[in-house]
């Protein structure tokens, strides 16, 4: 998903975070100044969607104006070759079984 409340804010005038955080006060929307600037910087990991409902409020737009779909690289025909566990390289496919030891007990000695 690419976000794009830069460009939004932008087209409705709105430059700075500073600016978008004295607008959000307008709809009752009061994150601190630092959750702002993070929105205004990058992309959310995660958006609340009461807040994301005030924010397309604030900014007259529809959640698809803030959040566009970008396709996945694996599925425009980029396969990227998975990793393989240490010493795959050889092995037939099959199911790995253990193989017991052959010397000694099983068990160790208790530490004296």
């Amino acid at each position: 998903m690419k976000w794009n409340l830069r460009m939004v804010a932008a087209q409705r005038d709105l430059w700075r975070p500073t600016e978008l955080l004295e607008a959000f006060k307008t709809v009752g929307f009061t994150p601190s100044l630092s959750k702002v600037a993070a929105m205004w910087s990058g992309t959310p990991v995660t958006v609340r969607l009461d807040d994301l409902d005030k924010i397309c409020a604030v900014l007259n737009c529809t959640v698809g104006d803030l959040l566009q779909a970008e396709p996945l690289e694996a599925a425009a025909g980029e396969t990227e070759a998975l990793p393989k566990a240490v010493g795959a390289e050889g092995s037939g496919g099959g199911p790995v079984r253990p193989t017991p030891r052959q010397q000694g007990s099983r068990r160790s000695l208790p530490p004296n």
